[in-house]
């Protein structure tokens, strides 16, 4: 399965329509004066950001966006027409860079927000624009400005406010099919997740946050190994890092280890990814393995000035303790959320 989240296109906003050279031809008006109208505009490339899109898929089957041009100037001071604009949908969170300098040309955050790409050209002026009381008869007119053109690229970040970060097979995707209505393909295999997955999670009456499921992360992550690169680009997004450590035998790991390696990896992409809230938590707390080791996990990472909880999302314990911690370290921006993947919490809390 491929992870689609950058696709590279070209746009080329129309040129704009050539003016006009025409004299007026009328009966008894032997010598009318220049009458060419102006040349039409050129259509722009125009990115618009909407919720109805999830992926960047679509431009892996389609890579060139050109408008059309606009239309001639005329006779009788008649404009060409100006042609129609190309629209070029996205999923909310695109962020579009020019592909030769890497430039960026916009952040596209918010549903309905748009961005001009490419903007289309002027059309030329037909030679009735050039009549002057000493040039009364011009045989000349402008030609269209060409419209723009570049190749761009973009790029998907997932819009949330808690990312689940982690190694793989920690129980990331178990944890957030438990709190929210989202359904993500579980396996006791690495990498299952292989796309980021969103859920809904409400709690109280009216409050909600949306909570992304982050592929798992490995050493060298920020170099591209596993797919890292892509995923790390999605961390950035988040306000808050809900960070799951596996401490059961079958992980074979320290989770003191675990825990610096992840944060190093972040660091290494982008110095200010630590600067960001993080709940620590022990995942997989119903095995027997795991229940028995972490008392010593949570006084190693208290001695370290770190709080460590503990949660099976299995049974369902310790989860809302994990919730809690999450909403009051989310910024108080929160809509309230009615839409399909969303999960009712119970009243007296998350679950």
């Amino acid at each position: 399965m491929k992870f689609i989240d950058e696709a590279k296109i070209y746009v080329k906003a129309g040129d704009g329509g050539r003016g006009c050279v025409s004299f007026r031809r009328e009966k008894f008006v032997p010598r009318g004066g220049p009458d060419g109208g102006d040349g039409g505009h050129g259509g722009d490339v125009i990115i618009r950001a909407s919720l109805s899109r999830r992926t960047l898929l679509d431009f892996k089957f389609r890579q060139h966006h050109i408008a059309k041009h606009g239309g001639h100037g005329e006779g009788s001071k008649r404009t060409g027409r100006d042609s129609d604009n190309v629209e070029i949908v996205v999923p909310v969170g695109t962020v579009v860079r020019d592909a030769q300098s890497g430039e960026l040309l916009s952040d596209l955050t918010t549903d309905g927000v748009v961005f001009v790409v490419a903007k289309g050209g002027m059309g030329g002026r037909g030679n009735a624009r050039f009549a002057t009381a000493t040039r009364q008869t011009p045989r000349f007119a402008q030609p269209g400005i060409p419209g723009e053109e570049r190749w761009i690229t973009l790029e998907l970040k997932l819009l949330a406010d808690v990312g689940i970060i982690g190694l793989p097979n920690v129980g990331k995707s178990t944890f957030i099919s438990r709190v929210s209505a989202a359904r993500p393909k579980i396996a006791d295999y690495p990498f299952t997740t292989l796309v980021p997955h969103l859920g809904v999670v409400q709690y109280g009456d009216k409050e909600s946050f949306v909570i992304a499921d982050i592929p798992g992360l490995i050493e060298g992550a920020h170099d591209g190994l596993g797919m890292g690169m892509q995923f790390l680009r999605h961390v950035e997004r988040t306000s808050v890092l809900l960070h799951i450590i596996d401490i059961s035998a079958e992980s074979h790991q320290d989770a003191w280890h675990d825990y610096e390696m992840i944060n190093r990896e972040l660091e290494l992409f982008s110095p200010a990814m630590l600067k960001k809230r993080q709940v620590v938590a022990i995942g997989k707390l119903d095995l027997p393995t795991t229940r028995e080791g972490m008392q010593k996990d949570i006084d190693t990472f208290a001695e370290k000035g770190v709080k460590l909880l503990a949660f099976s999302a299995a049974t369902g314990e310790g989860v809302p303790e994990v919730l809690r911690e999450l909403i009051t370290l989310i910024p108080p921006h929160l809509p309230s959320v009615d839409e399909e993947g969303g999960a009712a919490l119970p009243e007296d809390g998350p679950s």
